[in-house]
């Protein structure tokens, strides 16, 4: 199995104030989960966090990029948008960003 990047090995220090993230390989890719719920995604070394309808807007305000994959032919697009740069910078950012991204993970686990 191949081994984590270095991009996904820092996610725990960019999020060291949201708390310990784990990276499970699939697809090609990683799942970011935090207390076992997973709230982000990392294909290519680009990190995506989970949207819905309450906190999509923000995402595209920013002119951030959905995520999307192509099969069979079709583009398929997931609620997933790129993560804006300044957290890697700023923890506190991350924090407030994967906040909002666990909450979004949260809602879509809950029965409607």
């Amino acid at each position: 199995m191949k081994a984590a990047s270095e991009f996904v090995k820092n996610l725990n220090d960019v999020f060291a104030l949201f708390g310990a993230v784990e990276a499970r390989r699939m697809f090609g890719g990683y799942g970011i989960y935090h207390d076992g719920l997973m709230f982000a995604l990392v294909a290519d070394d680009v990190l995506y966090l989970k949207v819905d309808d309450s906190t999509s807007g923000e995402f595209v305000e920013l002119g951030l990029q959905q995520f999307e994959y192509e099969k069979n032919g079709k583009v398929m697009r997931m609620s997933y948008y790129a993560a804006p740069e300044e957290i890697f910078d700023d923890l506190e950012q991350a924090r407030e960003w994967a906040e909002k991204a666990y909450g979004a993970a949260s809602r879509a686990r809950k029965p409607k």
